[in-house]
């Protein structure tokens, strides 16, 4: 409820419907799909450890022209966290393939518009040990970790020419189907997870010499809530909220990277360390090639 309230005071203060361009799916796709990134070795907070994390998202664009409504992508992500122990290992990196349907509905304002998505997503370590070990903790080295989901979609964007900025909110729901994951994961790990997530990009003023701005400045909130039998969780219990709120900042002598900062409370998303709880402050680098 606050990242939808936040999202409709900003989106009605002052917008101008003149001469505004609409949000094409390349912005609106390029926002949900996130962006690829690499910490720097300062994490503040209760992760193990690090030289650094990466996570490298890369786009594969299946549409016919740039008016297209209806467009796919292809994305075969990977998070690597290198550990700051002896030889400098990675382990179980989290392999991330999907492919996301993206189509835009028909608009009555050239300031709004509305989306639908669908992704299709597999996550996995690429390993095939035992997946807890002999004293029964997990096998957070060589465990067998597998899932599929697939995860439905609404996107409304929001031009405020007041302020210069674009706005976006999303609400999905992850679900992955019976059968679909790891035996193991029964009754420890969500299969159904509700994500929402405010977006707002705040660019400079236009130009004749610079028609398209990387923004300035951008911050993102994501809320999760995460259902079904957890550990033994309460239905309301606050261990099944997941916390994370970014902002980046677009120094003008750089074009495609920009430095960030993020806060993320809530349980692992690195593959068999699912199960961690954690609490950090991390800083690095991240890539911004959105062009508004």
């Amino acid at each position: 409820m606050i990242l939808i309230s936040l999202f409709l005071v900003l989106s009605g203060l002052g917008q101008d419907r003149d001469s505004i361009p609409q949000i094409g799916l390349s912005i609106i796709s390029q926002v949900n799909q996130g962006n690829s990134y690499i910490t720097f070795p300062t994490d503040i907070g209760n992760i193990e450890p690090l030289w650094f994390e990466g996570n490298v998202i890369p786009n594969f664009y299946l549409r016919e022209s740039r008016n297209s409504r209806l467009m796919g992508v292809l994305t075969p992500q990977i998070i690597i966290r290198m550990y700051n122990e002896p030889s400098f290992p990675v382990y179980t990196p989290s392999y991330m393939p999907q492919i996301t349907i993206y189509y835009q509905l028909k608009n009555q304002s050239r300031s709004r518009t509305k989306s639908l998505f669908v992704r299709l997503q597999h996550h996995s370590n690429g390993q095939e040990g035992d997946f807890f070990l002999e004293n029964g903790d997990l096998n957070l080295k060589s465990g067998d970790f597998a899932t599929n989901y697939f995860e439905p979609g609404f996107i409304i964007t929001n031009i405020n020419k007041q302020l210069n900025a674009y706005q976006f909110f999303k609400t999905s729901v992850e679900i992955h189907p019976p059968g679909s994951s790891s035996a193991e994961l029964d009754g420890i790990y969500s299969k159904v997870r509700w994500h929402n997530a405010v977006s707002i990009f705040k660019v400079p003023a236009k130009n004749d010499r610079y028609p398209r701005k990387n923004a300035d400045i951008s911050v993102k909130a994501e809320v999760t809530w995460m259902f079904g039998d957890v550990n033994n969780w309460d239905r309301i219990s606050a261990d099944r909220l997941n916390l994370s709120f970014t902002f980046y900042y677009h120094p003008k002598f750089l074009e495609d990277i920009g430095l960030f900062v993020q806060y993320y409370h809530g349980l692992d998303y690195y593959n068999m360390y699912f199960s961690h709880r954690l609490d950090i402050l991390r800083f690095g680098l991240m890539t911004e090639k959105l062009r508004f």
